[in-house]
Parts: structure tokens; C-alpha cells; sequence
């Protein structure tokens, strides 16, 4: 079951929850540190960490599943953000350069179909770079936070998961040590705490994360054509030629 954006939104808006995001984005950068010139998609609920590579990324688009629900992003801005049928998306064959899918694996509802259509849309050398919710970690266990709601992986399960959808995995990653208490002392010990959990407690971080490329070799099932579902879209930039549909979406104040 997919959480609602709008409390995704109010979650990225508390003090818990800014903190959360500057972990999650500085240890993001650390594996994408340079996006020059390629095309970068988000799925799932990954605004909060899109801003970063916009400066210099040809493009950078947001897709949210339709059972999620969508808010406006960027705020103040030219609308970049799409509604959309996670299974069925409206990007042409090997266009993304690199996907981030956060707030996405967890919920899904047709887990295979949303990975297959990753592959689909990722270019041949394309990365997909996704964050769920550690098995072993504290934040798992709180259902406070959005990282305490869906299913939680491994890191052998993602790998797994990974390999049984045509991705080569490439390299690991965790992030949040910070137990998720909502106390100022709490959070401004937070570096401390990274530092402290990277080095000695690495199974027990609050998300695990993994990079993957395409198995070019593997060969997709096949599904039956069929309709495309209508997707709602905000200023959605020409891709290959191709225009999608728009529509009117509602505004998330609390991004950054």
C-alpha cells in the first residue's frame, strides 16, 4: 500500500524528517557525484532529493504513482512532476540515464511490473539507484516515519530482488544510524551518529540502498498489450519527441 504524498510531504517538513533528508542526500551524492548532461528521473517519492542534481542534469523529471497521489514540485517553479501509472510509464524505450526510486519498492503493489519498466526506460548504460527501508535497522520499526510502513529488504534480498529483474548490481550503500527520536539533542548528534554507524553497525542502518545497471542479456517477459491509463502531468518537458498529456496537480509547500 503506497503512503500518501501528502504525508510524505508533512514527514519532509519536520525537524525528524529535514535531518533525515540531509543524511539520505549527502550519501546519495557520494554515490552519483556527478550527473553532468544526463537525464535524471525520480519514482516514487524522491522530490526531496532531485533538487541536488538539477543544476547540472539536462533534465530531471518526478514521477509518483497514481496511489500515492502527487504534489507540485519544484515549488515556485515550472511544474515537473507527473502522475502516473507505475506500471505502464509514459517515457520512451532507453531515455533515463539515471533513475532514484525512494519511497517506491516498498509500496509497490506489482512489484515486477514497476521494476521491468525501469529497465525498460533506462538507457543501456544507465543506472538505477534505489532506497528502501533496512530489514535489521531501527527506523523499520517505527511506523512514525515513512521508512517504517511497506516492506523492508535485506541487503542480500535487494540484491536478489535486483538480479531477478535483469539489474546487475553495482555497488551498496546505507545510511540513517539515527534512531528516529524526535528530540533537538537527538538530531544535532546526527553526523556523530553516521560516522559512528558507518564504520561498526552498518547492518543495523535505518535504509539500505543499491546502484544497478542493466542485464542486457536477460531477456523480459512478455505482456499483452494494452491500454495506456490516463496520466495527469504538470509542464512534463518534451522527451524524444514525444509530448505527454497534462493536467492540473496540487501545490507541496514544504519541499526545498
Amino acid at each position: 500500500m503506497w503512503n500518501d504524498a501528502v504525508d510524505l510531504r508533512d514527514f519532509y517538513a519536520s525537524p525528524l524528517g529535514q535531518m533525515a533528508r540531509h543524511l539520505l542526500r549527502r550519501r546519495l551524492r557520494q554515490i552519483w557525484p556527478d550527473v553532468t548532461g544526463q537525464s535524471v528521473l525520480g519514482l516514487g517519492y524522491a522530490t526531496p532529493y532531485l533538487r541536488q542534481f538539477k543544476p547540472e542534469a539536462e533534465r530531471v523529471l518526478a514521477l509518483m504513482p497514481a496511489g500515492q497521489g502527487i504534489l507540485h514540485w519544484p515549488p515556485g517553479e515550472r511544474g515537473l512532476a507527473a502522475l502516473v501509472d507505475e506500471t505502464d510509464l509514459p517515457i520512451p524505450d532507453r531515455s533515463i540515464d539515471r533513475v532514484l526510486l525512494v519511497h517506491g519498492l516498498e509500496c509497490a503493489e506489482h512489484l515486477r511490473d514497476l521494476l521491468r519498466e525501469v529497465w525498460r526506460v533506462m538507457a543501456d548504460d544507465g543506472r538505477l539507484l534505489a532506497v528502501v527501508p533496512n530489514r535489521r535497522g531501527i527506523w523499520a520499526r517505527s511506523d512514525r516515519t515513512p521508512f517504517g510502513q511497506g516492506q523492508t529488504f535485506s541487503p542480500s534480498q535487494l540484491s536478489r530482488l535486483m538480479r531477478d529483474n535483469m539489474f546487475m548490481p553495482t555497488q551498496n550503500g546505507e545510511a540513517l544510524f539515527l534512531p528516529p527520536i524526535r528530540t533537538s539533542w537527538m538530531l544535532k548528534t546526527a553526523p556523530a551518529w553516521e560516522r559512528i554507524g558507518a564504520r561498526w553497525f552498518s547492518r543495523f542502518a535505518g535504509v539500505v540502498m543499491i546502484e544497478a545497471g542493466k542485464q542486457l542479456y536477460g531477456v523480459a517477459s512478455v505482456r499483452p498489450p494494452r491500454g495506456r491509463r490516463q496520466a495527469a502531468v504538470i509542464a512534463f518537458p518534451q522527451i524524444a519527441g514525444r509530448e505527454t498529456r497534462r493536467g492540473s496537480l496540487s501545490k507541496d509547500p514544504g519541499e526545498t
